[in-house]
């Protein structure tokens, strides 16, 4: 369901970069300070934003020399606020100004937390002029100087030195600039735990994963399939947000590494369209909801097909734009589905609304009202998770709605032959572990085929469900009242004794001859006999005695109740 609002929410709004320019001061030529930002000993981490200070290429033609120009004549302007960007077609030069107080070199590391940027290429100063750093998702994984999901980027500086470092960002997708100065052992602690968490993450989605296939490859439910598509395809997508699918997966395949957001984002938004009209069953109970749910789809596939095809920054808008739709779509119809009294749609629900609470903290975040850290950055994924958890919930109640409806007989609404022959067994079971009594009714319409006979199928038809609403509306948990067949009835009673069963047999017999005085004239005859462990070895033997004791009552003139 997709629940994937929050890859709208991740791109930003398209117009957000062009927002944001036009947010930032006018061009002077007059003189202005730089932030200088400093590595104290002290410092573990140091995020970059406030000393930031950015310079729009419009065209994305200025060469370093061109952009060293620039700053020379103040055209950098300090960064005020995020520097998120959304989809901008511009290129992005940063500057930033990192001193050493310390009276000994220090090692840092500068990392850009963000891993999605097409183009991204470093310049600091060195003994030999300038060092240029090329990187990025559109370049080979080796391009980045270490092994790691983001860019990292290794500095030293001298006792007192200060390094100005330029960064040039280019990318079709959504720009974030999230740069921050590490200390090595700060850096190590973190890379680590955001290994570890994403470990955790990613484990969930496999156990889910894993644990849905075997469970269709035994029931052959389509909706577990769908849902395996779905978070299959959910979980790569992340993993190529993470920058894990990169690393991992098709390091040296910059292709992949690009068109892969788009592939997998289709995909998703393909199954998870399947999967709620499977889950919910819209074919059922919303027949003109399921006929746009699979339009949309091909809407869907149209996106895969065109993935490969077009340029990046097309198809991005295209598919967040089906995407804010089928979010909405999805939304509607398990409101809809719920007012129509659909079980699934409950888990469905509260499983949306984990996500989009999730993207809701995460888009507050993006827009600087939250504090960036661990959980507003990572919120989606939170709720992601939290989602497919509930999800799987939603496919067990399906579960449970597809065994009912197998286990109730259409005619009566009584457990049908199916769930007597399986819970007789289970109540038999459980009276000889737990040594409790176990009851067993087993009645029958008197002269039920003569009836049938001289009044037709129709009125036999409104006997049977007659009798049904007795034995509905007086057997009580936890006993169960079943149609065995044809005619006959039969009554499991747990943790009841053969008198307290005898009283109820009684009763239905009065109520079934008083309810039915004025307008059929119906009677029963019942059986009725009582778990005995020396003389029942199964739950078969226990029904056979019952059975036994009913065939004895229509000998002694039926309308009665024997037991065995």
């Amino acid at each position: 369901m997709i629940r994937l609002l929050f890859i709208w929410l991740a791109c930003l709004p398209v117009f957000s970069g062009a927002l944001y320019a036009a947010s930032l001061p006018v061009e002077s030529n007059a003189p202005s300070k730089y932030a200088l930002a400093v590595a104290e000993a002290r410092t573990a981490l140091l995020p970059l934003t406030p000393y930031l200070s950015l310079l729009e290429d419009s065209g994305g033609q200025l060469s370093f020399d061109d952009v060293r120009q620039q700053a020379e004549q103040n055209k950098f302007i300090p960064l005020k606020g995020s520097a998120n960007f959304g989809f901008s077609p511009s290129t992005w030069w940063v500057r930033v100004s990192v001193h050493n107080p310390a009276d000994e070199a220090r090692q840092f590391y500068l990392r850009q937390d963000y891993p999605l940027i097409d183009f991204l290429d470093l310049w600091q100063p060195s003994a030999d002029g300038w060092l240029h750093t090329a990187t990025g998702d559109r370049r080979a994984f080796h391009s980045r100087l270490l092994d790691l999901r983001t860019f990292v980027f290794p500095l030293t500086l001298a006792p007192g030195e200060t390094q100005t470092l330029y960064l040039r960002f280019e990318t079709q997708g959504s720009l974030n600039i999230g740069l921050a100065l590490y200390a090595p052992s700060e850096l190590i602690s973190q890379v680590t735990w955001e290994y570890l968490s994403l470990g955790i993450y990613y484990g969930g989605f496999i156990v889910l994963l894993v644990y849905n296939l075997i469970i269709f490859l035994t029931v052959r439910e389509r909706a577990f399939i769908f849902y395996v598509l779905y978070v299959l395809s959910y979980g790569l997508y992340m993993s190529v947000h993470n920058g894990l699918s990169f690393q991992y997966l098709w390091p040296e395949n910059s292709w992949m590494a690009n068109k892969s957001l788009l592939l997998l984002l289709a995909l998703s938004l393909f199954g998870a369209l399947r999967f709620t009209r499977e889950i919910l069953g819209l074919a059922q109970i919303l027949p003109g909801a399921d006929r746009l749910a699979a339009r949309v789809e091909w809407g869907c596939v149209l996106g895969l097909i065109l993935a490969p095809i077009l340029s990046y920054h097309l198809v991005v808008l295209l598919l967040s734009v089906l995407t804010t739709f089928i979010c909405i779509q999805l939304l509607v119809v398990g409101v809809m589905a719920l007012m129509k009294g659909s079980r699934p749609a409950r888990f469905y629900l509260v499983a949306f609304s984990a996500l989009l609470l999730g993207a809701f903290v995460y888009m507050l975040k993006s827009f600087g009202v939250l504090p960036h850290n661990a959980f507003t950055q990572n919120a989606f994924q939170l709720g992601s998770l939290v989602e497919m958890v509930l999800l799987s919930l939603a496919l067990g109640s399906r579960m449970q709605d597809i065994k009912r409806r197998n286990h109730i007989d259409v005619l009566t609404g009584l457990y049908n032959r199916r769930f007597f022959d399986e819970q007789l067994q289970q109540e038999y079971l459980k009276a000889c572990r737990r040594h409790q009594p176990l009851s067993l009714l087993v009645l029958d319409i008197d002269y039920f085929k003569q009836f049938n006979d001289s009044r037709g199928h129709a009125e036999g038809d409104k006997a049977l469900q007659l009798v049904a609403d007795i034995l509905a509306g007086t057997v009580q948990k936890p006993g169960m009242a079943c149609r065995y067949g044809g005619e006959e009835f039969a009554l499991i009673l747990p943790e009841t004794s053969a008198g307290e069963a005898m009283q109820l047999a009684e009763r239905i017999r009065e109520k079934v001859v008083r309810d039915t005085k004025e307008r059929i004239e119906l009677t029963v005859s019942i059986g009725c006999s009582e778990f005995d462990a020396k003389q029942h070895l199964s739950g078969f033997a226990l029904f056979e005695a019952a059975d036994e004791a009913l065939y004895r009552a229509k000998a002694d003139g039926r309308n009665c109740v024997r037991a065995c």
